[in-house]
């Protein structure tokens, strides 16, 4: 049986979020799947984010992030906030979280989070953050990274993709 590197990615279990960053009134939001909780105590979360985009110069800027956990519901949001190019968070309801923050109140929950560290890790940077407040906000189920197909195209982006890997 042979399958591609990207399929077997997907069979790791991972949500899909959206994470929102500022600097001053400078906002905006990507969607990420690579998040996880790092620590109890304190309450620490981290996620990956690509240093070639615009968010990420938000977030090094200012130092806080928002992370909103997407309802299985919600692809669009997630397809939304998965592009580039253009003012995301235009038409969106959008609230401001205790580190300034966007918060988006339509998702389940939220984590307001100010940075602690970041590391290196391929094409990306893995940002830890400590959580200084969270919310429920609306019930539901959350989404899965493997519920979104190739909605973020990442095939394309394994250095070895049209390679396959046996099993």
């Amino acid at each position: 049986m042979t399958t591609k590197l990207a399929d077997l990615f997907k069979l790791i279990s991972h949500g899909v979020y959206v994470i929102g960053v500022c600097d001053g009134d400078k906002i905006n939001a990507f969607t990420a799947a690579w998040v996880m909780q790092v620590s109890f105590d304190p309450p620490m979360l981290a996620f990956s984010i690509n240093p070639q985009h615009t968010s990420y110069q938000l977030l090094r800027a200012s130092g806080v992030c928002s992370v909103n956990v997407l309802s299985d519901q919600q692809m669009a949001l997630a397809e939304r906030f998965g592009s580039s190019g253009k003012d995301k968070m235009s038409g969106i309801d959008w609230q401001t979280a205790v580190t300034g923050a966007p918060i988006l109140p339509e998702t389940l929950a939220f984590f307001d989070c100010e940075v602690s560290s970041y590391a290196d890790a391929g094409d990306h940077q893995v940002v830890v953050c400590r959580v200084v407040d969270a919310q429920d906000k609306n019930p539901g189920r959350p989404m899965l990274y493997g519920q979104t197909g190739e909605m973020d195209q990442s095939e394309r982006l394994y250095s070895g993709s049209s390679e396959e890997s046996s099993s």
